[in-house]
């Protein structure tokens, strides 16, 4: 067995990948066509690795190995988040740490956001790619940087740093990390920008740059960041935990060569890699039934006259069709044929935030052994029709709304994984998904008099989705930071010129079920000592929930709204010892009323210039439910009366449960017997209302003939008629309509 301090054994079994790869210096790797790839497309093996030779000669050092690799990305993220000053990174945990091969693929990942699997990977591929060995070169010390989706991101405010790792003049390959920042210095302050129609109110960009060397950053991108952010400070520290994260990562590389030897460290990282897309593709073969699975993406924006958006920027319905094949290796394909046209809005994804959301779900729902790395990127094929929507053909689209894009296509991704894994047996990976996540953002003057911006990140703790054999997750839930965080209240008020007066899970704002969705929670915000601030909430859908419920399940309510209060009387009130809003309460009378001044119902996304003494209550998102509410065992509705989570009104109208609270004994109590008797009544109701799918579906079919829809959803449909000949198709012979119908508003 070998130690740490031995080197163990390579044996004489020189396989494909090593007579290919070992040696290669660094202009061998990063000039022509990767030698990885091309192994894998001639063998079907990563790196042509046929057979886990370090594995099988001595399991305990292969797994030492990798229990190595592991620490050393989650510390280096660790330590890294202790330097950072963002709140975004500290509180919320929104970085990731990773170690890389030669050629940009991924070997390991630190925990945190994980949406960066392939991301990093792309960073250092483009670059390869664009010949950065020669211009403007690759040495020790190099210090990289990029936050472009264009070249590999999801979005700007993910600030990615990569170093090579040389040994003895030979490239051996990168460290990387990511983390989000929170201002960016865009159109608004804040970081998502969704109110941009083109790339350039987007932010501070970086696109692939070199931006030091020795290990030392240049005294240039420091002034860049001084002069274009409004906080500059977060940038700029989270910077230095970035670069000192990918130092940590390099320094321990070094110790694992010197441990196990460069031979050995070069076979275990592609035969780790090799193990990932094994692992993946044999989980994919026990856990799935073979076949097509297709389910449809949909969020709805209104842009036009809107507050804060560009005169050019329209109203959209995007359309994602998701379409799933697996084949009977496991091999997966995810195809997003027809989706809508890429626009002037900000609802544009670039390809690498398509392929970041769907390893980002792989790694909670599918592969989650351990081996999180570029091995799944190589089981399955991501299809984004050029020119949509998920692939734009022009990089000065916006892309600040992305996250109203990908999370959908998260869902629809959850769902019809789910049918399948139920097909299986497995019915307790079944998973609703997420809906999109808001936050409330932006820039002025803040309460220390200084010009600032910033983004709220505490929505990185709402509602999940359901489970085929659990409620959702509480309050403690994004679908692209499997370990979020809201942050401590009193951090965001040092960070922000907002006070709370509450922050609190709402009751009934979920979706419901037999197992219904996660419940969320409400801020309530008292903006202080700020003369001018401009607030602005990102990544709502309007008129369109955007997560729908399963297998009766209902969806989540994602169309929002905000309350307003200009120039309340909280000082007074409070100087009074009068209450104070701190929840919303009845939804038709809101609490915050009561707070004096002039109220306002902003329906749709946030977008408002604030003062000293304006009040604002941010409701947040939830995940569908699973199951016919009717079934839902009583056993579990009273813990969410008695927790607030839902009101005898509502537990009524919905579930058709009978409740009433005991003021003598402080407790709810439910009557079983007529609960009984509402829920048959139901049922018996259902019955009368019901009619055949045949006559429902005439129904709809004359509507969709006679163009009697929305003008936004038939424009929708003919973007989707444009961009894809065989959805066309597809639409016209489900609905039976005439060969040459076309959507016209």
């Amino acid at each position: 067995m070998a130690t740490s301090a031995s080197r163990p054994d390579t044996g004489e079994d020189t396989l494909l990948d090593d007579r290919a790869l070992a040696g290669i210096r660094a202009k061998e790797v990063l000039v022509g066509k990767l030698r990885s790839e091309e192994l894998f497309e001639q063998t079907g093996h990563y790196c042509g690795v046929e057979h886990l030779t370090l594995k099988s000669q001595d399991p305990l050092a292969y797994e030492s190995f990798h229990t190595r690799l592991l620490s050393m990305v989650i510390t280096a993220r660790e330590t890294s988040r202790k330097i950072s000053a963002s709140p975004g990174v500290r509180e919320v945990g929104e970085s990731v740490v990773a170690l890389f091969t030669p050629d940009g693929d991924s070997i390991a990942l630190s925990t945190g956001i994980v949406i960066h699997v392939h991301t990093l990977s792309r960073f250092i591929k483009w670059m390869i790619d664009h010949n950065y060995e020669d211009d403007p070169g690759i040495h020790p010390g190099d210090i990289f940087v990029n936050n472009d989706p264009f070249v590999a991101d999801v979005h700007q405010p993910d600030l990615m740093t990569v170093i090579p790792i040389f040994h003895d003049d030979e490239l051996i390959g990168w460290a990387g990390s990511v983390c989000h920042e929170i201002e960016i210095g865009g159109v608004i302050g804040g970081a998502n920008m969704g109110t941009t129609a083109e790339r350039f109110g987007n932010g501070l960009t970086v696109t692939a740059e070199r931006i030091g060397q020795n290990d030392e950053i240049r005294r240039d991108y420091w002034i860049r960041a001084e002069y274009n952010l409004r906080t500059p400070i977060y940038w700029i520290l989270d910077q230095k935990a970035l670069l000192a994260a990918c130092l940590m990562v390099r320094e321990r590389v070094g110790e694992l060569v010197e441990s196990y030897g460069m031979d050995y460290y070069k076979q275990a990282v592609r035969q780790l890699i090799e193990e990932g897309r094994r692992g993946h593709l044999e989980r994919m073969r026990i856990m799935t039934v073979p076949g097509r699975y297709r389910n449809p993406a949909f969020s709805f924006h209104l842009q036009e006259g809107k507050e804060g958006t560009s005169p050019i920027s329209h109203d959209i319905m995007l359309n994602i069709p998701v379409e799933i094949d697996i084949r009977p290796d496991g091999h997966m394909t995810i195809d997003f044929d027809g989706a809508t046209p890429q626009s002037w809005t900000p609802f544009n994804c670039s390809i690498a935030a398509s392929d970041g959301i769907l390893l980002v779900a792989m790694t909670q729902f599918m592969d989650y052994d351990g081996r999180v790395n570029d091995g799944t990127y190589y089981g399955l094929d991501i299809k984004a029709p050029l020119g949509s929507c998920m692939n734009p053909d022009s990089h000065l689209v916006s892309i600040g709304g992305v996250f109203s894009v990908i999370m959908p296509v998260f869902g629809a991704w959850a769902r019809a994984m789910s049918r399948s894994y139920v097909a299986r047996g497995f019915k307790e990976e079944v998973f609703v998904g997420m809906v999109t996540t808001p936050f409330l953002e932006g820039g002025g003057i803040n309460h220390f008099g200084q010009h600032a911006g910033g983004q709220n990140l505490e929505g990185g703790a709402q509602g999940s989705g359901a489970r085929g054999i659990m409620d959702g997750i509480d309050n403690a839930y994004a679908g692209w930071n499997p370990e979020s965080d809201m942050g401590n209240v009193e951090i965001w008020e040092q960070a922000l010129p907002n006070l709370y007066l509450g922050r609190r899970i709402i009751p009934d704002n979920y979706g419901w079920g037999r197992f219904r969705g996660g419940a969320t929670m409400a801020s309530t915000w008292v903006f202080y000592k700020t003369p001018s601030w401009v607030g602005h909430s990102t990544l709502h859908s309007d008129l369109m929930f955007d997560n729908a419920g399963m297998c009766g399940g209902y969806p989540a309510p994602t169309a929002k709204y905000h309350h307003l209060v200009r120039g309340s009387d909280y000082k007074q009130l409070a100087a009074e010892g009068k209450p104070l809003a701190h929840a919303e309460g009845d939804p038709s009378n809101p609490d915050v009323l009561n707070l004096g001044g002039a109220y306002e119902l902003v329906e749709g996304y946030f977008h408002k210039l604030l003062r000293d003494g304006d009040i604002v209550q941010f409701i947040y998102n939830a995940g569908g439910g699973y199951g016919d509410p009717l079934e839902r065992d009583l056993d579990l509705v009273l813990p969410d009366l008695e927790n607030g989570y839902m009101t005898i009104g509502a537990a009524e109208r919905v579930l058709k449960v009978a409740a009433h609270f005991l003021e003598s004994e402080d407790r709810f109590e439910i009557d079983r017997d007529r609960t009984t008797a509402l829920r048959d009544q139901e049922r018996d109701n259902r019955r009368s209302r019901a009619i055949p799918v045949s006559e429902w579906m005439e129904t709809e079919r004359k509507r969709v003939a006679n163009h009697e829809l929305d003008p936004r959803v038939l424009r929708c449909y003919a973007g989707s008629f444009q961009i894809s000949e065989r959805w066309a198709t597809e639409f016209i012979e489900f609905w039976g309509l005439e060969p040459d119908y076309k959507p016209e508003a």
